[in-house]
C-alpha cells in the first residue's frame, strides 16, 4: 500500500517524472482548457445548441477531473515533501489547504461542490472557468517565476508606485485647476480628473477627456512626458529582477548537475559553486563526433548522461555517466591522439582550456587526481 502511495504520489507531485505523471499533466491541462472555453464560450450570445452542448460537457469533465486531483492531493499529500516538513499527515494536509495551490485547486472544485448545496450562477462558473489558468503554475515555469520576482523586488515597485500614485494626484489637481472653468462638465473634480491623469501618464490617450486651454494642453504635454519616464521605472525594475532570477536558477541547475558528478561529489558547497561558474552544459546526439583526432585541446568534458567511446589502440574504450575524457591533451598540451564521439544522447559539462588552468591552480588535489586518472589512460582524449 505504501509502495501504491508513492508511487501515485509521483504521479501527481509538482516536478513529477514518468509516464503517469505526464499523463495525469496532460489530463490537467486539457480540463484547464475545456473550463477556460466553456467559461468564454457561454458569454456568446445566441451561440446555438452546439455551443450549450460544448459548455455542458467540459463543465463536468473538468469538474470531475479537478475533483479527482483535489482528493488524490488530499490523500497523497503526507507523502510528499511537505509531509516531510510538517511532520504529520494531518499538519501535511492543512499545510496544503492553505498554500497558494491548494487555495487554486479549491478554487477549481468550488463551483460544482456548491452547486449540490446552492444555486450557483453562471457568472460564478465563468469567473472560476478563467482562475483554472493559475493551475498551469504547476507545469509551467513561468508563471512561478512572475511570482518570484514580484516578491523579490516588491518593495522596488512599491516604491515606483507610491511615487506614481503621488503625481496621479498632483497632475490631476493641477489640470482640473487649468481647465475646470473651460469644460466643468468634463473636468468637473479631481476624482473625476484623475481618469483623464490615468490614461495620460499611461499615454493611452482615449480622447474622452482633454485639454483644450493653451496652459491645459503644454501641462498635457508635460504629463505624457512624465508618465512615460514614469512608467520606465517598473518596467526597469522587472526586467532587472527577472534577469537575476534566471540567472540565480541557471546557477543553482548548474550547483546541482557539477554536484552530481563523482569527481566533485566529496566537494563541500563553497567550493562546487565556485566550480559551477566554470562549466557549461551541453547536450550532443547519439552519433556525433565531440573532439576529433589532431584538433587542438580547448576543453576537457565531464559526463552527465549517455556513453560516449574513445577510438584508441588496440581498441575503442567507452566511458559512462560520471567519469571524464579530454584531460590528457590539456595537461600534456597536446593536439587531440584520438577521436570522441557519443554512442547515445549525451549531456556533458564543458569545461574550457582558460578554466581548466584556473581550476588546477585555485585546486591542486583536484589536479592530482585529473593526473592520477590521466596516468591510467592511454594518451588520446
Amino acid at each position: 500500500m505504501e509502495a501504491t502511495r508513492k508511487r501515485l504520489y509521483g504521479w501527481v507531485a509538482d516536478g513529477g517524472h514518468g509516464t503517469g505523471h505526464a499523463l495525469v499533466m496532460l489530463l490537467i491541462i486539457s480540463a484547464v482548457a475545456a473550463s477556460v472555453g466553456a467559461a468564454m464560450v457561454e458569454t456568446v450570445p445566441d451561440a446555438g445548441p452546439l455551443a450549450d452542448d460544448f459548455v455542458w460537457w467540459a463543465d463536468r469533465y473538468a469538474a470531475i477531473l479537478f475533483s479527482v486531483e483535489y482528493i488524490a492531493r488530499i490523500w497523497l499529500t503526507p507523502d510528499g515533501d511537505i509531509g516531510i516538513a510538517a511532520g504529520g499527515a494531518a499538519r501535511a494536509r492543512w499545510a496544503y489547504f492553505r498554500s497558494f495551490y491548494g487555495i487554486v485547486d479549491l478554487i477549481a472544485v468550488l463551483p460544482a461542490w456548491a452547486a449540490f448545496v446552492v444555486p450557483v450562477g453562471r457568472e460564478f462558473f465563468e469567473l472560476v472557468g478563467v482562475l483554472t489558468l493559475l493551475k498551469l503554475a504547476r507545469y509551467m515555469s513561468a508563471l512561478p517565476l512572475v511570482g518570484a520576482v514580484l516578491k523579490r523586488e516588491g518593495r522596488s515597485l512599491m516604491a515606483a508606485a507610491t511615487t506614481m500614485a503621488v503625481l496621479l494626484v498632483i497632475v490631476s489637481t493641477v489640470m482640473y485647476l487649468l481647465e475646470r472653468h473651460a469644460q466643468p462638465e468634463v473636468f468637473s473634480s479631481i476624482p473625476n480628473t484623475m481618469w483623464w491623469g490615468i490614461v495620460t501618464m499611461a499615454t493611452v490617450g482615449y480622447g474622452d477627456m482633454s485639454p483644450i486651454t493653451p496652459v491645459g494642453r503644454v501641462f498635457g504635454g508635460f504629463t505624457m512626458m512624465l508618465g512615460i519616464a514614469m512608467f520606465a521605472v517598473p518596467a526597469g525594475i522587472l526586467a532587472t529582477g527577472f534577469a537575476e532570477e534566471l540567472k540565480k536558477r541557471d546557477f543553482v541547475v548548474s550547483w546541482r548537475l557539477v554536484a552530481r558528478v563523482p569527481f566533485f561529489a566529496r566537494l563541500d558547497a563553497a567550493r562546487i559553486a565556485s566550480i559551477a561558474g566554470l562549466l557549461h552544459a551541453q547536450i550532443v546526439p547519439p552519433n556525433t563526433v565531440i573532439v576529433r583526432k589532431g584538433d587542438p585541446a580547448d576543453a576537457m568534458f565531464f559526463i552527465m548522461e549517455g556513453e560516449v567511446e574513445v577510438d584508441v589502440q588496440p581498441q575503442p574504450v567507452r566511458l559512462k555517466a560520471g567519469q571524464f575524457f579530454g584531460e590528457v591533451a590539456l595537461l600534456r598540451d597536446l593536439q587531440r591522439t584520438a577521436t570522441v564521439s557519443a554512442v547515445s544522447e549525451c549531456r556533458l559539462l564543458t569545461l574550457d582550456v582558460a578554466d581548466f588552468r584556473r581550476l588546477i591552480e585555485t585546486h591542486p588535489d583536484l589536479k592530482t587526481e585529473i593526473e592520477r586518472v590521466a596516468s591510467q589512460r592511454q594518451p588520446g582524449e
